[in-house]
């Protein structure tokens, strides 16, 4: 059965890449405050705008005058961010894609979304992190293949201690490896195609790089 997926437009950095636009196709899409500045980067039209609209110059309202938009008090629990997530999970979502997560000039927002991330993971949302240029996916234990150009850079961060971690198809493989929190070891590994990913237990995110061919 297929996943719906939803993209989230979020205020980070985004690039257009043929990546990004191949991942987004075909979904539903809700902007997170300012993060609607990439719409018409991707030529969408979002279902829903969500926030405080405490990022979203009075110039970018009157050039999407009819999303329809979910106002929030500046005086929040959550992020805008977070709240677009909860909206599109209401909405059936199966599969999220958080657009301009990484990145930025907050440093605090980025990692948030990571953690978000792994949090999703956890209750069965297929998840990817994206910059256009960078993307992250959440690690948990079990396996997962993944489609990377050969020669692109790749990292595992553990965000625990990891336990039985093998790393198949990469110029630095691993198997049933066990990785202490802090250690640099998952760091700069060279994928040769598809690379695939086994935990037995831990949590970590993997950190990819498709059009960074520095390491090939």
């Amino acid at each position: 059965m297929t996943k719906t997926t939803f993209t989230i437009l979020l205020g980070g950095h985004l690039v257009l890449t043929e990546r990004l636009t191949s991942s987004v196709s075909g979904g539903r899409f809700i902007a997170a405050d300012g993060g609607m500045r990439h719409a018409s980067m991707l030529g969408i039209v979002p279902e829903l705008w969500v926030g405080d609209f405490d990022s979203s110059p009075e110039a970018l309202g009157e050039a999407w005058p009819d999303v329809d938009r979910l106002p929030y008090p500046a005086q929040k629990a959550e992020t805008d961010g977070a709240l677009a997530i909860d909206e599109a999970i209401r909405r059936g979502a199966g599969r999220l894609i958080l657009a301009g997560a990484l990145g930025g000039e907050r440093s605090d927002h980025a990692l948030m979304h990571l953690l978000q991330a792994l949090q999703l993971a956890k209750e069965g949302y297929e998840t990817l992190l994206t910059s256009g240029e960078e993307e992250a996916y959440p690690l948990l234990p079990g396996k997962v293949t993944v489609d990377l150009p050969p020669g692109s850079l790749f990292s595992v961060i553990g965000l625990s201690p990891l336990a039985g971690l093998s790393i198949g198809n990469a110029r630095y493989p691993l198997q049933g490896f066990s990785l202490p929190l802090g250690s640099t070891r998952t760091i700069s590994n060279v994928a040769e195609g598809a690379i695939t990913l086994s935990l037995d237990a831990g949590e970590a995110m993997l950190l990819a790089r498709p059009f960074d061919l520095t390491g090939a």
